[in-house]
């Protein structure tokens, strides 16, 4: 079984460390980390993710302009992706994460179950 490639953008390099190992240690994921939004795109091309898992602020490039820049890209517009934001909270989201604008958003700090929920969702298990 191929394993499904996951991007982690995120200026926080512990946080995608994490994420990392927790989704690795399923053995279901190849997982690559990028904490600079400025460079995200250039490792999609790279990388070729099935989902990426974007945050929303960060310093050098905030996470809509990744999006933004992605949907305009014609080799990536097809690639799925979920921002990752503590602008919002659990509260606001629930554990599933919510749809803000066609677009699923989890709220931080985010649990390995709740990650790996979701890309069952966008990709199937």
């Amino acid at each position: 079984m191929e394993k499904k490639r996951i991007l982690l953008v995120d200026d926080e390099p512990s946080l995608t460390r994490m994420i990392r190992l927790n989704l690795e240690a399923t053995g279901k994921y190849e997982v690559c980390e990028e904490n600079k939004g400025a460079e995200a795109l250039e490792t999609v091309r790279a990388f070729k993710p099935h989902l990426i898992f974007l945050d929303v602020m960060m310093p050098d490039m905030g996470g809509d302009e990744v999006a933004g820049q992605l949907k305009e890209d014609a080799g990536l517009k097809d690639i799925k992706f979920v921002f990752l934001t503590a602008i919002v909270t659990k509260d606001e989201t629930g554990e599933g994460g919510s749809d803000i604008s066609g677009h699923t958003f989890l709220a931080k700090p985010v649990k390995a179950d709740e990650l790996i929920g979701c890309i069952e969702r966008f990709l199937g298990k």
